[in-house]
């Protein structure tokens, strides 16, 4: 399993937004990658980004876009064994109340809770295999900025979309009524997760009232808001990357380490 952590958990900043005041939302993500140089020359390329070094160390570094805080890079799957990915991290009050949740609900504990201060990370998966992260603690500095520029998305496939937002549902607190929760919908066979009435996340698993797949491999897919899908694919291709799908709206991109992620057409989700 992916066991990156939020390499953008080191904000500096007078106004402190916390995981307390988003329950159960996304609040980051994190890409896995081998090469940190190569890693940001491909997404510079591809999607514009610059970059900043954080208090976690060399390997690590924070992707901007237009100045907002977009994602963190950690430069660690050969040295510490681990698959080149991207993973979701999502806001929760108390790592070690989430983690046993997981656990008592068929789900895996891959690492953690550890202190990155100042908050705590987990690395996790659902009963069907699915990686994601939680974090604890302070969210990543102009993370309000982050929010309301939407520059990411994330959706959930597999198998059972009902099974699946009871398993995070249960664990994230979701629909729970509590300040801050997110709100949970059914619209068109998916599930859809809104925060402050933006949606953040939905879970499909197929047609509607379809069985199960089980060749389906469920895992956590990023989506990156941007203005022209058609460049950005064009320019994975140049810079040793590859297009797994594409249309109008969006293109499935392979970067040259393999991780996978979604370019998406802004406002389409």
């Amino acid at each position: 399993m992916n066991q990156d952590i939020p390499a953008g958990a080191v904000p500096r900043r007078k106004e402190v937004v916390s995981t307390h005041s988003v329950v159960g939302a996304p609040c980051w993500v994190s890409l896995t990658s081998r090469d940190l140089q190569a890693t940001q020359d491909f997404y510079a390329a591809v999607l514009g980004w610059r970059w900043r070094g954080v208090k976690l160390g060399e390997h690590f570094r924070i992707a901007l876009a237009n100045g907002v805080p977009v994602a963190g890079i950690a430069a660690v799957a050969s040295m510490w064994q681990m698959a080149v990915a991207w993973t979701p991290y999502f806001a929760v009050a108390d790592a070690d109340v989430a983690v046993s949740r997981v656990r008592e609900r068929g789900g895996t504990a891959a690492v953690g809770p550890l202190s990155f201060p100042p908050g705590r990370a987990a690395l996790l998966a659902d009963r069907d295999g699915a990686t994601f992260g939680i974090w604890q603690g302070e969210l990543v500095t102009n993370w309000e900025a982050w929010r309301q520029a939407a520059p990411t998305f994330v959706r959930l496939h597999t198998r059972d979309a009902f099974d699946a937002a009871m398993f995070y549902g249960e664990v994230l607190d979701w629909a729970t009524g509590q300040p801050g929760c997110c709100e949970v919908q059914y619209e068109g066979g998916e599930v859809v997760l809104r925060s402050r009435g933006d949606i953040v996340a939905r879970i499909d698993s197929g047609a509607v009232e379809a069985a199960p797949d089980p060749g389906v491999r469920p895992h956590w897919q990023i989506h990156f808001s941007v203005a022209d899908v058609a460049g950005c694919a064009r320019a994975a291709e140049k810079h040793g990357g590859s297009v797994l799908r594409e249309d109008e709206t969006e293109a499935i991109l392979r970067d040259p380490d393999g991780a996978q992620f979604t370019v998406t057409s802004r406002g389409a989700r």
